[in-house]
């Protein structure tokens, strides 16, 4: 890993965030996650009331990359094929027939899953090959999908009625789940002042998929030392009540903790923002800042966690604190 790869990205990055920020104001965290997500190889659930802007970023995005980009509206009676494709009956040249496979909006380099939760179950799952595999099967045949794909999807946390949650099987697919908040006044101010007049900010396409794709190699290539490495898998750890060292809060509201996938997000996700500040090696505290977008997804609470209403950024931020005490700890031993 060279210095001038490094540079490249830490401009390249730069360069797409300048773009994102020209429509996307106040919301400098939630943008740092989904390009994060992106060059971490993942996908991203976008938590928000509706207004907040998160269409907008995608959106946006997608007309700062050399990119094909695809929406797709959820709704209750939207169909798997509506979302992957169908096969179809057309003539050929011939006067005979044929099918043919027609593609879905899945077959696109960035998608937009808006309001996921508002298809049903079998709809939901129609993402989840693509999500995993990067293929989707239909017809009885595997078909690739464009590289890079990258899906965002967004949903209403407020509304619940005529909604169905997603199934942890298909939130642990999310490398990220950020929550979108309201702007402030200053952020509202500005917000105002650039959609309410006649100029509109024009998008540069400042990275091509090649790109993405090559950064995405360089990620992969960051060390993490051992102590640092070891912060994030007892952070994991730390959410399981079953651990024979898990905090007293994880046993008491926690029913089931974060998956291995949840391991490798956040250590996918600390090496891309060590990259991002021009660091060759990842910190614990690239590891504290990224756990809450990598796992508060992946932890489901029990009745007595549920009923007090605890919310998991607190529970996350009050494992960390118990973890980090015990692995600094055993690194100042190990110095001595």
């Amino acid at each position: 890993m060279s210095r001038e790869r490094v540079e490249a990205f830490v401009n390249a990055y730069s360069a797409l965030r300048a773009e994102v920020e020209k429509v996307i104001v106040g919301h400098a965290e939630i943008i740092d996650g989904v390009l994060t997500a992106m060059f971490a190889g993942g996908h991203v659930l976008l938590e928000g009331a509706p207004g907040l802007g998160k269409t907008l970023l995608v959106k946006t995005l997608a007309e700062s990359l050399d990119l094909s980009f695809s929406r797709v509206q959820f709704t209750p009676d939207l169909m798997p094929s509506d979302i992957i494709g169908t096969q179809m009956l057309v003539d050929d040249s011939a006067g005979g027939k044929h099918l043919r496979f027609q593609t879905g909006p899945i077959f696109a380099h960035i998608l937009l899953a808006d309001e996921v939760n508002r298809a049903t179950p079998k709809t939901q799952s129609a993402l989840l090959e693509g999500m995993q595999e990067q293929s989707v099967t239909a017809g009885g045949v595997s078909r690739p999908l464009p590289r890079p794909f990258f899906v965002l999807a967004t949903q209403n946390p407020i509304e619940m009625e005529g909604t169905y949650p997603l199934p942890e099987a298909q939130l642990d697919r999310f490398l990220f789940k950020l929550r979108v908040r309201y702007p402030t006044i200053a952020d509202l101010n500005a917000i105002l002042d650039r959609t309410t007049q006649s100029h509109s900010a024009e998008i540069q396409r400042v990275m091509d998929g090649a790109g993405v794709l090559g950064f995405r190699d360089l990620i992969r290539e960051v060390p993490i030392a051992t102590h640092v490495r070891d912060f994030a898998t007892r952070i994991i750890m730390g959410t399981h009540p079953d651990w024979e060292n898990a905090p007293a809060v994880t046993r008491r509201v926690v029913r089931y903790g974060a998956s291995p996938r949840g391991a490798q997000s956040l250590v996918l996700g600390a090496k891309v923002r060590a990259l991002t500040q021009g660091r060759f090696n990842v910190s614990a505290e690239d590891v504290r800042v990224l756990a809450a977008p990598a796992l508060r997804h992946r932890i489901i609470l029990n009745f007595a966690g549920e009923s007090e209403g605890m919310d998991t950024d607190k529970l996350i931020a009050e494992i960390l604190e118990s973890v980090q005490g015990d692995v600094f700890q055993n690194v100042e031993r190990m110095a001595v």
